[in-house]
C-alpha cells in the first residue's frame, strides 16, 4: 500500500501513545475475525476541502429540480446549522432541534416532488472526493473479511446512487469515486422510498441525524452489494457484526464517538479527522480520540494503523 510522499507525522497527534499501543496490541491478539470498522461518511471518508473549496456533503449536493424547495432547504440550513455547533445549547435540546431540522428537510423533499432522476443529476455534478488511501483501506479490510459500517446523517440513496454519465454501468457514488464496490461495506443512513414513477413518497425506518448515529440504527444497514446483485457476500449478518468486539471508529465530530454506543466492545480505537478550526478544537479532539489526523489529511495514517492492528502476533 503506497503512502506516496505525504509526511504522516506532521498531521498526526496522539494524546496517550502508551494507551494507543496497548489497544493496538489487544486488537492484534484478537485477530481480524474479531475486528470491525465503524466510519462516518462526510468529512471522514470524504475530503473536507475539494480544489480549495469546502467539499459537499451527501445532503448538500442534492438539487431537487425545484428552485423554490431548494431555497427552502437552504433557509433551513442557514437557521439550524449554527445551532448544531453551538457550545451553549444543551445536548438534549440540540437533539430535538436536529430532529426538527431533518424532519422538515425530508418533508420538503417529498413535497417538492424529488425524483430519482434529480438525484442522478445531483450526483453527476457533485464535488465529493474520497480521501487518498480510501481504496487501499477498503481493499485491505475486504481481503481480511473485516466488515465496515458507514454511518451517515445524510442520504443513503445519494451515497449509493448512480451518476448520470455512468448510469448504464450501474456505478454508485461509492463505486464511481473509488471505481468499485465492496462486499463487506454496509450503509447506515436515511433511506428513501420511491413510487413506480421514480418519485419520492417517504423515508424508511428511523430518522438518522447528526446526533443520533449509533448502532441502534444497525437494522437499517443495507449491504452495498445487495444493490449491485452480489448477494453471496460473506459479511451480511447483523449478529455476526455484533460479535466482533474490537472496533476501529473513524469520525470527524466528537459526536461520532457515539456510533459505537450500541455495541458491547472489548477494545475501541478511535481516530478523529480534525479538518478545520484546529487551534480551537485540538485540545478536545486529543482528549476524546486515540489518534487525531489534522489538516484534511489523507487516509494513509489509518491504513498504517489498521495494518499494525492486523499484523501477525509474534
Amino acid at each position: 500500500m503506497e503512502e506516496g510522499h505525504h509526511d504522516l507525522s506532521k498531521d498526526t497527534v496522539v494524546g496517550d501513545p502508551q494507551l494507543l499501543q496497548k489497544k493496538i496490541d489487544a486488537v492484534r491478539l484478537g485477530g481480524p475475525a474479531k475486528l470491525q470498522v465503524i466510519a462516518d461518511f462526510d468529512g471522514t471518508l470524504t475530503k473536507y476541502f475539494v480544489n480549495g473549496c469546502r467539499g459537499q456533503s451527501s445532503h448538500g449536493i442534492l438539487r431537487q429540480g425545484n428552485a423554490e424547495y431548494d431555497d427552502k432547504r437552504q433557509a433551513l440550513y442557514e437557521h439550524y446549522h449554527p445551532l448544531e455547533f453551538s457550545p451553549t445549547i444543551p445536548v438534549e435540546e440540540k437533539t430535538k432541534l436536529m430532529e426538527e431540522w431533518w424532519g422538515k428537510t425530508h418533508n420538503l423533499l417529498i413535497e417538492g416532488g424529488l425524483t430519482y432522476d434529480a438525484i442522478r443529476e445531483s450526483v453527476a455534478g457533485s464535488a465529493i472526493a474520497f480521501r487518498d488511501g480510501v481504496v487501499e483501506f477498503f481493499e485491505f479490510l475486504e481481503e481480511r473479511d473485516i466488515p465496515v459500517l458507514i454511518f451517515s446523517a445524510g442520504l443513503a440513496d445519494i451515497i449509493e446512487e448512480v451518476s448520470l454519465q455512468d448510469m448504464l454501468s450501474g456505478d454508485s457514488v461509492l463505486r464511481q469515486k473509488v471505481h468499485r464496490s465492496f462486499k463487506n461495506v454496509k450503509i447506515v443512513s436515511n433511506r428513501m422510498v420511491f413510487d413506480n414513477d421514480g418519485r419520492l413518497i417517504s423515508f424508511k425506518g428511523k430518522l438518522i441525524h447528526s446526533l443520533n448515529k449509533n448502532e441502534h440504527a444497525l437494522e437499517m444497514a443495507a449491504p452495498v452489494h445487495e444493490h449491485f446483485g452480489d448477494a453471496d457476500g460473506p459479511i451480511n449478518d447483523n449478529a455476526s457484526v455484533k460479535k466482533r468486539t474490537n472496533v476501529l471508529l473513524l469520525g470527524d465530530h466528537l459526536g461520532d464517538l457515539g456510533m459505537s454506543d450500541g455495541l458491547d466492545y472489548e477494545t475501541r480505537i478511535s481516530a478523529g479527522f480534525l479538518n478545520d478550526n484546529i487551534e480551537n478544537n485540538l485540545s478536545s479532539y486529543r482528549k476524546a480520540f486515540d489518534v487525531v489526523y489534522l489538516n484534511d489529511a489523507p487516509m494513509w495514517g489509518v491504513v498504517k494503523l489498521v495494518s499494525q492492528m492486523c499484523s501477525t502476533v509474534n
